[in-house]
């Protein structure tokens, strides 16, 4: 990645959608279910807004997923930009799994549901995406993010899998790291990118929740 790394800084908001309908919490919906935010997810999209009012985002990026779009409604709003959606910025398909709650992908795959980004890496999961297939989706997504806005401010909003994913494609760590921290619903997690300096990728601010009204 670094490479392809603009001249000169660039900062990218890497935005979680908010908490979803209450029947899908602490399901594998994954690119298959097409859920809608809770009313609480409805109000983290407000917080996100009003707590970037001061920042000059000049782009906004998303997934196409009706979780995404609800989320990123009030921003757009704010600031009159038009958000490029993005296929390749989907959730990861969670093949089998889909539907699942956490307690049933134990009872019914013998897999323990918190290991999830270690069995994609590994073996992936069964009828689900590939751990090729996903990497190189996010990663075409994020290098033309990346070439068409240097030194600019980017909002990309997505899902909490794909976050992990652009976090270890810039970090270059392999994914099952990306286990050893949250990303919350409606969460902001703040990339700079500088590459005159050594470490030409740093995390200024990982899965912050602004306050929610």
């Amino acid at each position: 990645m670094k490479s392809h790394l603009p001249n000169h800084p660039m900062q990218i908001y890497l935005i979680r959608h908010g908490e979803v309908e209450e029947k899908y919490h602490k399901v594998f919906g994954g690119s298959r279910i097409d859920m809608g935010l809770s009313p609480l997810g409805v109000r983290m999209g407000e917080a996100v807004a009003t707590w970037l009012k001061d920042t000059k985002v000049e782009a906004i990026y998303a997934s196409p997923m009706l979780r995404v779009q609800q989320t990123l409604a009030p921003l757009a709003k704010q600031t009159g930009l038009e958000p490029e959606l993005m296929p390749g910025l989907m959730e990861i398909d969670f093949g089998d799994w889909t539907g699942s709650r956490w307690d049933e992908v134990q009872t019914n795959f013998n897999a323990s549901a918190f290991d999830w980004l270690e069995i994609i890496e590994n073996n992936g999961i069964a009828n689900g995406e590939s751990i090729d297939s996903l990497m190189a989706r996010v990663q075409e997504c994020l290098l033309q993010i990346i070439r068409t806005h240097p030194h600019q401010k980017v909002a990309i909003f997505c899902h909490g899998g794909i976050i992990r994913v652009m976090i270890a494609l810039l970090l270059q760590m392999p994914l099952k790291h990306m286990a050893f921290f949250n990303i919350e619903y409606g969460s902001i997690s703040l990339v700079e990118l500088l590459p005159e300096r050594k470490h030409a990728v740093e995390i200024e601010l990982l899965n912050f929740q602004p306050p929610v009204a």
